[in-house]
């Protein structure tokens, strides 16, 4: 055979194989996340939507460039510690832990494989890092709260109910931070002459049980603090403040659109799209250490009108004014 004749069959043989087959193939990056929430909760669905849509965004195509391994931690500590040891295990290129105790569990795991940490208490003071601004080590991501919102809260809380007098402090035990949140509470309930009990919940028939108690008393009111526990079973919280006629108010926006009175917090789907772009710059080379921690950027004042109407509340026109969404 000639050697036009070669050349010419070979291209011709090259162009018949799909395009697919014939490019480079590019390398399948793995990403672990560890949620803080049961698989069937729709807000950590919707957390993880918002966070895969801004890969996508990114360049980041599942299947072809990255794979996705989504594991459930709900409010169990034993879940989470075996649920971070086998996504560690798995060896993924990085981690989102979602929640401060899983974050806890994963540091506890690997000092190894980057961790960002989304949606969570002060990582200071959960003991996950020693700094913001340069964390170092495998661990960097976002904060969503900030103890001296307990004192925001507590305010907001009296302008919805100006009548009560006693407030339960719902609190989840395990988040690191609660003691900060409970000072600043503190501090603000001596200037509004409030009085104070500290309702500690780890599951929900037991959530229930501790704010039907705290409702025998009149003129009460509750305050709902950030938590994997309070997280899990707002569901029971949420019920049992209105089978008791309880004006509440709550750390994130989900807890209204549950059926929840108010809320003040940070955006935590905002927090989920930001995640992505730290992921995507560590899946390109950098640092999970060199990444500084950030704080919370934009908060959100919602009141739910329904459940206002069935406590018999009115809500106070400049308070209105306030909100960033009304739930009606």
């Amino acid at each position: 055979m000639r050697r036009r004749e070669f050349i010419t069959l070979l291209g011709g043989a090259a162009a018949a194989i799909p395009l697919a087959a014939r490019a480079q193939p590019e390398r399948l990056r793995r990403v672990g996340m560890l949620m803080g929430y049961a698989e069937g909760d729709p807000e950590a669905q919707s957390r993880i939507a918002a966070f895969r849509q801004t890969l996508q965004e990114l360049g980041w195509l599942e299947g072809r460039n990255v794979q996705f391994d989504i594991r459930w931690g709900e409010a169990d500590a034993n879940r989470r510690r075996n649920q971070a040891a086998a996504l560690v295990s798995a060896g993924p290129d990085v981690i989102v832990a979602n929640t401060a105790p899983v974050a806890i569990a994963l540091k506890q795991a690997t000092s190894t494989i980057p961790i960002v940490y989304a949606v969570g208490a002060d990582p200071v003071v959960s003991g996950l890092v020693t700094n913001l601004a340069r964390p170092g080590g495998n661990i960097t991501g976002f904060s969503v709260t900030e103890p001296s919102l307990g004192g925001k809260w507590l305010g907001l809380l009296r302008e919805l109910s100006p009548a009560a007098k006693r407030a339960g402090i719902v609190n989840d035990p395990a988040n690191p931070t609660g003691e900060q949140y409970l000072r600043a509470i503190q501090a603000a309930s001596a200037t509004l002459k409030i009085e104070l009990t500290q309702l500690d919940v780890r599951d929900g028939p037991r959530i229930g049980t501790a704010i039907d108690t705290f409702a025998r008393g009149s003129n009460g009111m509750l305050l709902v603090l950030p938590g994997a526990a309070t997280g899990v079973h707002r569901g029971a919280i949420i019920e049992a403040a209105l089978r008791n006629r309880l004006p509440a108010i709550y750390p994130f926006r989900f807890y209204v659109a549950d059926g929840g009175l108010a809320s003040y917090g940070a955006d935590q789907t905002d927090v989920f799209r930001r995640t992505a772009n730290y992921v995507d710059r560590i899946l390109r080379g950098e640092k999970a250490g060199d990444l500084p921690i950030q704080l919370p950027t934009k908060y959100e004042f919602v009141i739910n009108l329904k459940t206002a109407k069935a406590l018999g509340l009115e809500i106070p026109p400049m308070l209105l004014a306030l909100t960033n969404e009304v739930i009606e």
